[in-house]
This record gives C-alpha cells, structure tokens and sequence, in this order.
C-alpha cells in the first residue's frame, strides 16, 4: 500500500546505533520507515560511536529535554600512545609517545577522574561558538576557544587492558565529552592517547534492554509491524509520581488551565508530576497549595483515549 501524507506517530524507538552513521541520518531512516511526520533524538553520538540512541516521535519529543538531561554510561577503549585531532579514530594523528601506563599507574590515576571535575570540550564537536558549530570552524583552520564545562563523573572502572589500550566502563553526567575525559586522562599518566572505541550503554531511563538493531527495523515488512517496536511516551520518565484526573480536568490541562488541588485530596510533593486520565499519561504537571499546573500536554494522547470512551459507549 502506497502511503503519501506521513502519519501521527508517538512513542520511543530505542535504537543500537551502528557505527559511520549520524544520529542525524538515523532520525531521518526511523522517520521514513515508520512513516511518521515527527522525530527527533535526545543527545548526538558521534559517528564512529554505537549504542543507544533514544528517537522520540510524536508527542515524545516533548519528552526529549528529560531524557537529554538524565545520566549516561559509556564502554570506551584508550589507545595510548598516539593522539588524533578529533581524539578519536576518525583524525589524523598529531602526537605520539613511548609511554604506556602500567595497570598499577591507571588504577591510581582514576580517582582524580571521579566526582565533578572541569572539561574542555573538543574542538572537533557539535557545540556552537558565535552561532556556528565548532567542528566546522576547526575544519576551515580557524582558531576556536572552546569554553571549559563542570561535569560530573559518577563512577569509572577498568574493564581489561591490551598491549597499547585499556578498556573502561564510566557513568557520568549530561555534557561529558567521553573523548575529552580520554585524552585528558592519559595527559594525567604521561602520555598521548585516542579512542578507538565508543558505545553508550545507558541514555537516562533507557538502556541495552529496549534497544533494536536499525538493520532488524529495516528488514520488518510493514510499517505496522517496525510500529510495534515503539515505547510508550512515559516509558521516558523513571519514578515519577502520578496523580489520577477525570476525563473534564483532563480536557482543562490540555488547554493550559490549571485545577484546585482541594479536589485531589494529598498530593505528591515532587516537582514534577504525572497527570493520567484512564491510566494513559496526558500531561506533566506541577503541584502547589494553590494549583496543579500543566507544564506538557499530550494532546493527542488525550484525543486517543476520549475517542475510545466514546467508542466503547
């Protein structure tokens, strides 16, 4: 069947990310082979990195800053020895060294990488300088300042170690640069050092349980059927307290109008809420002595879920 105007889609399509691919030109593969007229991602993964990359579609792009914000886990592999102009495989190489760590030097090195510590992210990135990403500044040779970041390191751990690299497992807050953390790392041991390898594991609430392999999504038959592999929208939001509203105080979020707490008897103290009408989320709220305030609306969740009331009458 030939489709021509694409469809309302919502939900999240976890996808594996394989390596040479954007994460643009995954969003635009997702959208075309779900048919669907809105997508996004929630954070990039530079293209020789694989892993988790959460698409949300639909209404779930409202859900994106929430994803984009949460922590990340990455596996990664440090070449010691040589260092790249992008400090990963796709540069050439600037700088080399004889010196390789022993396991003895790299355990003692890593605390110093753990808790909140400043970056200064590469210039070969997505961060924009007077409007224009850095990456295509540095590729025309200009001279790029890149500002220093504070970001947070939770945990760091050895995995194995080879001839000339190392293995590691980090978990880490929004805005690490995995690349950065590797060059500066083996810069602390007196050496050089690039990635070889990189793979986010763990992006907010989603990890390598909900993701699909792009080649399996392509080698389903029917738009239908690569649909069964979406999310619910919530499925984005980890331990959030919920709150029950009837089918007339869902109408009023919708629109932006606010409801009496009174009517809710005790409400949850968080400063995000889920709102649900029939068990479906409808919109995000925030809650005060004074009023339960809509800060997302799910407008086209709610217009699914009435349309079912008024067919099962």
């Amino acid at each position: 069947m030939k489709h021509n105007k694409a469809d309302d889609v919502d939900g999240w399509l976890i996808i594996d990310k394989p390596q040479g691919m954007t994460s643009a030109q995954v969003v635009g593969k997702t959208r075309y082979l779900l048919h669907a007229n809105k997508n996004g991602h929630t954070g990039t993964l530079d293209p020789f990195a694989t892993g988790i990359l959460p698409i949300a579609f639909g209404e779930a792009t409202k859900l994106v800053p929430f994803v984009t914000d949460g922590d990340k886990e990455y596996e990664f592999t440090l070449k010691w020895g040589e260092q790249t102009q992008t400090d990963d495989i796709e540069g050439e190489i600037i700088a080399r060294s004889d010196k390789i760590p022993s396991h003895d030097e790299i355990m003692a090195a890593i605390p110093h990488f753990i808790g909140k510590i400043t970056q200064i992210p590469p210039i070969y990135s997505a961060i924009k300088i007077n409007g224009k990403q850095a990456y295509k500044l540095a590729r025309k040779g200009e001279s790029i300042e890149m500002p220093p970041r504070e970001v947070e390191i939770y945990a760091l751990n050895l995995l194995k170690e080879n001839i000339d690299s190392a293995c590691f497992r980090v978990k880490c807050s929004k805005g690490t640069y995995i690349r950065t953390l590797g060059k500066d790392m083996a810069a602390f041991l007196g050496t050089v050092g690039h990635l070889t390898q990189l793979r986010r594991t763990k992006c907010g609430n989603f990890t390598e349980k909900h993701k699909i392999l792009l080649e399996n999504l392509e080698n389903m038959l029917y738009t239908t059927t690569r649909r069964e592999s979406l999310l619910p929208i919530e499925t984005s939001l980890r331990d959030i307290a919920e709150i029950a509203v009837s089918a007339e105080d869902a109408k009023k979020l919708s629109v932006g109008q606010g409801l009496s707490p009174k009517l809710y008897g005790v409400l949850p103290s968080e400063s995000l809420v889920a709102a649900k009408y029939d068990g479906c989320l409808i919109a995000l709220v925030r809650i005060d002595e004074r009023k339960i305030s809509p800060i997302r609306v799910f407008n086209r969740i709610l217009e699914k879920e009435l349309n079912k009331d008024v067919d099962n009458k």
